[in-house]
């Protein structure tokens, strides 16, 4: 199973285990804060070698954890060291918010634009894709000088760009392919 395949798995397990016991918000604080303990490299060098037994992990785990966590996340997260998938637990809670969103009727939306937008343009920005999506858009920006203006939204897999960058090379591709002379046929009639 590939890495990406185990993350959702696991994460929709979990979200299946959050929503049964109304604890979504709950879970995906706990998985958070799990994630965040294993982001640290002594944690994660601890977690992923093979030498130390299961039981050793779980305890270090339920130790680091107890206080902050449901109990029932907890458990999960033995069956999770149980299986061996403990060094996935960052990417199940990448993969757990995305459950929450969709739930939700959040999408993140990629947004590069030439200069910083103040906090007016952004919620302006959100609502109009929102509108246009019919989900509750959340515009993740990125300035990036190089577009000139305008801007270059990524959904997905899908970009949308109206970057003036963009729209100058279009415009001098035009103006190239215009410019170029057409040049006739020429047949040879059997003459050489």
């Amino acid at each position: 199973m590939r890495d990406a395949t185990v993350a959702r798995s696991y994460a929709a397990t979990l979200f299946e285990l959050a929503e049964r016991n109304e604890g979504v918000d709950a879970f995906g604080e706990a998985v958070a804060v799990a994630a965040r303990l294993c982001e640290d490299a002594q944690v994660r060098e601890f977690l992923g070698t093979p030498r130390i037994p299961s039981i050793d992990k779980k305890q270090v785990l339920e130790r680091a954890l107890r206080p902050s966590v449901p109990p029932l996340f907890l458990n999960y997260l033995k069956v999770v060291v149980d299986k061996g998938r403990q060094i996935f637990i960052p990417e199940i809670a990448k993969e757990y918010q995305l459950l929450v969103d969709r739930r939700l009727g959040r999408r993140y939306v990629d947004v590069t634009v030439a200069r910083p937008l103040d906090d007016a343009a952004v919620d302006e920005l959100a609502a109009r894709m929102s509108k246009a999506t019919g989900a509750a858009v959340v515009p993740q920006l990125k300035v990036a000088r190089h577009i000139l203006g305008g801007i270059v939204i990524r959904d997905g897999d899908t970009v949308y760009d109206g970057s003036l960058k963009h729209r100058l090379g279009l415009l001098r591709r035009r103006l190239l392919a215009a410019a170029l002379p057409t040049t006739p046929q020429t047949t040879n009639h059997g003459k050489d």
